[in-house]
């Protein structure tokens, strides 16, 4: 079976041109299930550098359809035996303003739109700059 990934390596996701913020915002929680982006910025935010983005794709689904530990291996196999959306789709980088910098190893870190770290990262040569996709179409 063919695996397909969301990883980048040595990548930069920066904000979609019509994301509608000046700087990075925290997702707000509506009720008691949290939504795609309140689980992408819990992880990422508090684990910066410890995940890829496929880790944050599949603990997405994982949440979302209430699995459990025994299902997991066969789950995320069959999850990414199809292609999944990228990070560039995610709201974090679409409406909530966050660039999402992806290292060597391919393990990501989420930086404010108005910070000087996601300005450097921008701009820096050595790594590929992607942008996020856009929520209209023009």
């Amino acid at each position: 079976m063919k695996t397909h990934t969301t990883n980048y390596y040595n990548a930069f996701i920066e904000v979609a041109a019509d994301c509608p913020v000046t700087t990075g915002e925290i997702p707000p929680t509506k009720g008691n299930n949290p939504s795609a982006a309140n689980i992408q910025f819990e992880m990422i935010s508090q684990n910066p550098y410890q995940f890829t983005s496929d880790d944050i794709i599949f603990s997405v689904y994982v949440t979302k359809n209430s699995l459990i530990a025994d299902e997991l291996i066969q789950a995320r196999e069959q999850f990414f035996s199809k292609g999944q959306p990228c990070l560039r789709t995610s709201p974090l980088a679409k409406r909530y303003g966050w660039g999402i910098h992806s290292n060597e190893e391919g393990k990501i870190a989420l930086y404010g739109v108005e910070t000087e770290e996601y300005a450097r990262l921008s701009t820096d040569e050595t790594i590929k700059n992607i942008s996020a996709m856009r929520t209209t179409k023009k």
